[in-house]
């Protein structure tokens, strides 16, 4: 649908680095904490190497990357997308795992606990919340042992898109 590059609205991409638009992707945009996807945008022997998705306040997804092999990706092209499935089931694990956390300083400190934000990636989670004091070792270790416990039993997870406020009183 359009592509960017140095800042201005371009027809086509030939080389270096690019924001390209979709009518529609699989690639999930940076929101939440959570980071976006990475991967490919194809069309022909051209390959945009997608290394950042973000979202605009309008919800528009934006795939940031380089053209990395062939002469160009234009506007109007039909393209195949290929996210990297690994990275992105990483990215779901602890994405999972920030719940299950959340859910454990609950158990543990008292429903008071609010999450204050948060970074999910394929690598690690960090999860800010809100609490009356540091935690002491004993609660650390009580709150890892829970998720590790809730992990361990292989609950099957279930995905539903909704909106936050009803997912906050679920």
């Amino acid at each position: 649908m359009a592509i960017a590059a140095e800042g201005m609205l371009v027809d086509e991409l030939c080389d270096g680095e690019g924001i390209v638009v979709l009518d529609k992707t699989p690639f999930y945009g940076e929101g939440g904490g959570q980071v976006g996807d990475t991967g490919v945008i194809t069309v022909g022997d051209s390959v945009f190497t997608v290394s950042n998705t973000t979202k605009t306040a309008e919800g528009v997804i934006l795939h940031h990357g380089t053209l990395t092999e062939g002469d160009a990706i234009k506007v109007g092209d039909t393209v195949k997308c290929s996210i990297d499935a690994c990275r992105r089931k990483a990215i779901m694990r602890n994405h999972t795992a920030a719940h299950l956390l959340q859910a454990a300083l609950r158990e543990t400190l008292g429903t008071h606990v609010e999450q204050a934000g948060q970074l999910v990636n394929g690598d690690a989670v960090r999860f800010d919340f809100s609490h009356f004091s540091a935690l002491t070792a004993e609660e650390i270790e009580k709150i890892e042992n829970r998720v590790n416990e809730i992990i361990l039993s292989a609950i099957p997870v279930v995905t539903e898109e909704m909106a936050i406020e009803d997912a906050k009183k679920k």
